[in-house]
């Protein structure tokens, strides 16, 4: 794996992601974390996961210098495989917890949402949220269900519109992340977690899992086929391409200084 660590427990598995200085995902992230995740869903040895990042940075979310080099053959296999993973991710029957260490925005909060519970490390600077609409991404309707299933329709209407990331404060009050604490502590407070989640009948976990996400995750199966063609008819469209250009020239530019 070049994007992520596993390190396994005695009954779980801590899924690292680590790939340069903001965690940025592309596609090779999302692949790995797909094969990772089938591999978990069918060894029985591995009763649950925990997915984290580096300090400061759990991902900065999608790494759009990298994907604004996609062609579209290129662009399409990722949009497919990004969709792909966050419903599998949902889908995931065993305990799931995300350590969030850091920022987390859009991208980063696309993985946070599918997790049973999100512990984020506390930070005056940390954000999390669907910014998608202010970096002239599509979002797709899965996400939208996905940000309500936590915050509530209105709460996530008023967010995903307004492209906002919410503070670590904002984000625990609205139920987006369910505990914070110290960076340090983060890891710790997940196995603890993961811990009480492993005193559940396995079985009895995962059926009482899929009837609370039922509506979510069957909704799931009507339009992802539409969102995507959506998604990538947008990502072409020439007055998105320029936005993005100069989005994309402003990244490089600061990571040029830094």
């Amino acid at each position: 794996m070049k994007t992520i660590q596993i390190e396994k427990k005695n009954e779980y598995v801590v899924v690292q992601l680590n790939r340069g200085k903001v965690n940025a995902i592309n596609h090779q992230m999302v692949k790995e974390i797909r094969q990772v995740f089938n591999e978990f869903e069918n060894d029985d040895s591995v009763k649950g996961a925990i997915i984290t990042g580096i300090p400061h940075f759990f991902t900065a979310g999608l790494d759009v210098i990298e994907l604004y080099s996609y062609d579209r053959p290129k662009m399409n296999e990722f949009f497919n495989d990004f969709g792909g993973m966050y419903i599998q991710l949902a889908k995931f029957s065993k305990p799931f917890i995300c350590a969030i260490t850091g920022y987390s925005p859009a991208g980063g909060c696309v993985i946070a949402i599918t997790a049973d519970h999100r512990i984020m490390a506390a930070g005056e600077k940390y954000t999390i949220g669907l910014n998608e609409v202010a970096v002239n991404i599509q979002i797709s309707s899965n996400l939208v269900r996905g940000y309500s299933y936590w915050i509530g329709e209105g709460k996530a209407n008023e967010y995903i519109l307004s492209g906002k990331l919410l503070n670590v404060d904002e984000a625990l009050t609205s139920g987006l992340v369910n505990e914070v604490c110290d960076m340090e502590n983060v890891i710790a407070r997940a196995e603890i977690k993961m811990q009480q989640y492993l005193q559940a009948d396995p079985e009895i976990f995962k059926n009482t899992k899929y009837k609370l996400r039922k509506d979510w995750l069957e909704s799931m199966e009507n339009d992802p086929k539409i969102d995507l063609e959506q998604a990538i008819s947008l990502w072409w469209k020439p007055e998105i391409r320029n936005r993005m250009k100069a989005f994309v020239e402003s990244l490089q530019k600061n990571k040029a200084v830094s």
